[in-house]
């Protein structure tokens, strides 16, 4: 094998995915993962006196949705999904452009409300219509057997409980009092 020199990010990262064989189910919950993640990094930062706001599993929760939804914003605007996600809007529903540019608009503000304590109740019941809102995109994806960013959209038997467990972290969430 001949040397070609340095393989960038992209293709290490597809070559690792490769050779793993990562399972499309769980890549289909990067936005948990990235949730959770956050969730116990903040709540170990709030034991630590380091971030006060951290210090209950509820404020942790905030930080952990809000890194969430931030991340999946994102999305709506990367390259490599938002078509992907136009594609995903039902055809009965106009300007699909438009409502994936809407939706990750929201999707960022609701994020970042979740972390100030004014607009958290505000932010978390948008979001959790936001969720019920775009729940049939998600199940129009999964019944066409769509792709979003090289992946099977997630079936419909994971993506309800998902949907469901968001609203409840929501709700949970929801006041700068609650849970604390």
């Amino acid at each position: 094998m001949r040397y070609r020199g340095p393989i960038a990010a992209t293709e290490c990262s597809q070559f690792i995915q490769d050779r793993l064989q990562v399972n499309s189910y769980i890549r289909g919950v990067v936005p948990l993962i990235v949730m959770f993640t956050t969730w116990l990094v903040a709540r170990s930062l709030g034991f630590t006196g380091a971030w006060p706001q951290a210090d209950s599993w509820t404020g942790a929760l905030r930080a952990g949705l809000a890194a969430m939804f931030v991340f999946t914003a994102v999305s709506h605007f990367h390259s490599r999904t938002r078509p992907d996600l136009v594609r995903m809007v039902p055809a009965r529903l106009p300007a699909p452009a438009l409502l994936v540019t809407a939706t990750g608009v929201l999707e960022l503000l609701g994020g970042i409300g979740l972390l100030v304590p004014q607009a958290l109740p505000f932010a978390a019941y948008g979001l959790i219509a936001l969720l019920v809102a775009m729940f049939p995109a998600n199940v129009h994806a999964a019944r066409e057997g769509l792709m979003v960013a090289g992946r099977r959209a997630t079936p419909v038997l994971w993506r309800l409980p998902l949907q469901l467990f968001w609203i409840a972290a929501l709700w949970w969430i929801r006041s700068p009092i609650s849970g604390q």
